[in-house]
């Protein structure tokens, strides 16, 4: 397989990932010449940015935009009018209060109208912001679920290489976790400065006759209350980012101690507080820098808060002499130096959300960046051949080689096959051989760096990718385990295909499956996992096997691919799983990756990898006479099944090449069962190569009674209770019932009969 987030590749992904980020980061400027320049640039890629967050919002629903400018502008005029009614509510009960003192008329006619005014004006600005708060829970909703959806298909469209980029990953989950708030936040923070220039420019216009320098001072004072929110919000974002690794680090311990798979072997181990430690000493190293952003800010925010609390003291000062000296009225003073306020207040808001906005279009680049992803496992033809289906294939490697980009070394090195239809193949090779990732290059889930592979005579990249993909029937090692029914699981093995339950059913019986899932409370309605339901199953890592095998099955694929598909099995249900696919592939091709290498004896080519290069080909039988890799690794795996005897060890008896050879080559000729081949003296051989190459058929003659054809001396084979029995017939019938895994245990009479 090629390697992980952390292998070879992860300075090229690097360097591609930096360079994405400085497309989105300006260069400071060298002289003051640069400066213009670099303010343009700067203020290009905001608006850039945040044009992105309108043009998401507008595909989304434009009824989402037209909503918000019409809150800005009412949000705008609503503190104006408010101010102006308060004042003249003041203004009349001074002038009430004035007539009745000096013997006038009551004027509380006045009065009422201007109370009555004032509080359906209350009613409807009340009335409007209950409405606006619905409707942005629901637009909020809206665009949470339609960035999600863009996430999603652009996920399924990028490379599956970009996913070994950790870097790519962090974006990916980044773009995940911002697509929550930030489009509709930084819509609203625009928005917000828009209602809160409306109002500033309307106070403005009523201060202009009094004090018409006024503003200008609480503009002036407000400079460096932007420089430190601006200078902070761009801190705070390049420490998060520059920490993601922390970040990641402190979710993957919280992850460990949460994970319910993990808890078993943390709690056995006694993990527990090892990982703990690390969360906390991760967090200790990343809060602290945060903490020191978040002093340094504050300290410098209470030091301009003291003066600019100082200059508005001295301008109400200033309108409280006017009323005094009588210039202005009372109302007055509540009108303008409500508007003073208003003015500090509302220039604060715009510096408060601008920095606010311009740390979130930041955070969007995580969105843009991942958005940007460019897919290259793309057709070569501008209009691609498409697959024929129903039919045999022939696959075809040329002088294929690939390495993972920024790497030299080749995990696939140099190799040339041919499957023609109907071959039954497998894969051979140590751990780190490549034969995972010749299986990639093969349903073109990556490209080879050389050469070319072949569909039909056509290159695989002049094929459509869906089509492509849709003649491959296949089951990876790290299958996939679906939190919905069992029915649905088995049907996932081809989701285009019409949904009959006794197709179902067959595949199930088919990888035996069926044996468990006729247990389950529900059979096949029954929900797996316990992520939705409370009445979710979790079954075994071998029942999950036999369920994405049974996917396998369901799927009427040309070419069955299955990547170590009996991993997690016993023998028993093996053997079962190998038979089926025996008598069901008819004339598909099938290739399979296995570490146990009795299934390669039901192929009729066996491929040898050795460090990405193919170094051995043959039938099973070939191969074994080579005495070569192939040799070494079967016959190191067949020294556990080989029972010394006589004082003859294993090591001895699988020196006997020769004998060995002979024996396969006269089980191929097709001796009788009372021909069997006699087998080496002194020793018990478990038959690895059952069947001989590609034939499907039951192990040799050596059935219950008949004791070991050439060794008379040796008891009968039921008088071995260590060496189970298989059956003579390939579906298994006439094996014995204790042998059958959906039993319970042994029963005495069971015991006997064995």
């Amino acid at each position: 397989m090629g390697p992980g987030p952390g292998g070879p590749g992860g300075g090229y992904f690097r360097g591609r990932r930096e360079q994405m980020t400085e497309k989105l980061k300006e260069p400071k400027p060298q002289s003051l010449r640069e400066v213009p320049d670099y303010l343009k640039r700067l203020i290009s890629k905001f608006f850039y940015r945040l044009f992105y967050i309108f043009r998401l919002v507008w595909d989304t629903r434009p009824w989402i935009l037209l909503f918000m400018v019409f809150m800005a502008v009412w949000n705008g005029v609503t503190p104006v009018i408010s101010a102006y009614i308060g004042a003249a509510l003041l203004n009349g009960l001074a002038e009430a209060y004035m007539s009745v003192t000096t013997g006038g008329e009551i004027m509380f006619d006045t009065i009422v109208w201007l109370l009555l005014l004032r509080f359906g004006f209350n009613f409807l600005t009340g009335m409007v912001s209950r409405i606006s708060n619905i409707l942005n829970n629901i637009s909020g909703e809206l665009v949470v679920n339609h960035v999600n959806l863009k996430i999603m298909n652009k996920a399924r469209e990028v490379d599956l290489a970009s996913f070994d980029d950790p870097e790519f990953y962090e974006r990916f989950e980044n773009a995940k976790r911002e697509a929550g708030s930030r489009p509709i936040n930084i819509l609203n923070n625009n928005f917000t400065i828009i209602s809160t220039v409306i109002s500033m420019v309307s106070f403005v216009v009523i201060l202009a006759g009094i004090a018409w320098w006024a503003p200008l001072v609480i503009v002036v004072m407000s400079i460096p209350t932007a420089i430190i929110n601006f200078s902070y919000r761009k801190k705070n974002y390049w420490y998060v980012r520059w920490h993601s690794k922390d970040r990641r680090q402190m979710s993957y311990y919280s992850e460990l101690m949460t994970n319910k798979d993990m808890v078993k072997e943390i709690r056995l181990f006694n993990l527990s507080e090892t990982f703990i430690g690390r969360y906390q000493e991760t967090f200790l190293k990343y809060f602290g820098g945060l903490k020191k952003l978040f002093v340094g800010e504050g300290l410098w925010n209470i030091g301009i808060n003291l003066l600019t609390t100082a200059v508005n003291c001295v301008l109400f000062l200033v309108i409280a002499k006017g009323v005094a000296e009588g210039r202005y009225a009372v109302g007055d003073y509540s009108l303008y130096t409500g508007a003073l306020g208003s003015i500090a207040g509302g220039i604060g808001t715009i510096i408060g959300t601008t920095a606010s906005i311009y740390e979130g279009t930041l955070f969007i680049d995580n969105l843009i960046l991942f958005m940007n992803e460019k897919r290259t496992v793309t057709p070569s033809l501008p209009e691609p051949r498409k697959v024929e289906h129903g039919v045999g294939h022939t696959i075809e490697f040329k002088n294929v080689s690939f390495s993972y980009p920024g790497t030299e070394r080749k995990v696939i090195d140099n190799v040339s096959l041919k499957l023609d239809p109907g071959d039954t193949c497998v894969l051979v090779g140590l751990n780190g051989a490549g034969k995972t990732t010749l299986i990639k290059l093969l349903t073109r889930l990556y490209d080879p760096t050389e050469g070319e592979i072949l569909l039909d005579g056509y290159n695989i990249k002049e094929y459509d990718t869906d089509d492509l993909y849709a003649m491959f029937g296949i089951i990876f090692q790290d299958f996939g385990k679906y939190a919905v029914s069992v029915k649905e699981n088995i049907h996932f093995g081809q989701v285009d295909r019409e949904e009959i339950d006794s197709d179902i059913e067959q595949a199930a019986e088919q990888s035996t499956a069926s044996q468990f899932i006729e247990k389950l409370p529900d059979g096949y309605n029954t929900p797996l996992m316990r992520y939705f339901e409370e009445n979710g199953i979790e079954l075994s890592i071998g029942q999950w096997q036999k369920l994405s095998i049974a996917r396998a099955f369901y799927s009427d694929s040309d070419v069955i691919i299955l990547d170590e598909p009996t991993a997690s099995l016993d023998a028993i249900a093996e053997q079962d799983i190998y038979n089926q696919f025996d008598r069901l592939r008819k004339d598909k091709t099938c290739i399979f990756v296995s570490h146990r290498l009795s299934s390669a004896t039901v192929a009729n080519k066996i491929f040898v990898l050795d460090n990405g290069a193919l170094i051995e080909t043959g039938s099973h039988a070939e191969l074994m006479k080579k005495r070569g890799v192939y040799y070494e690794l079967f016959t190191t795996q067949a020294k556990r099944y080989i029972t010394p005897i006589d004082g003859v060890s294993a090591e001895e008896f699988m020196s006997e090449d020769e004998e060995i050879s002979r024996f396969l080559d006269e089980k191929k000729s097709g001796k009788k069962a009372g021909e069997a081949p006699a087998l080496p003296e002194g020793a018990v051989f478990r038959d690895m190569a059952e069947g001989g190459p590609g034939s499907g058929k039951g192990r040799p003659p050596f059935g219950k009674g008949r004791g070991f054809p050439g060794r008379p001396d040796l008891p009968a084979s039921q008088d071995l209770p260590n060496l189970p029995e298989q059956a003579d017939r390939p579906d298994g019938s006439n094996r014995p019932e204790r042998l059958n895994r959906s039993e319970g245990p042994d029963k005495p009479e069971e015991k006997e009969k064995t």
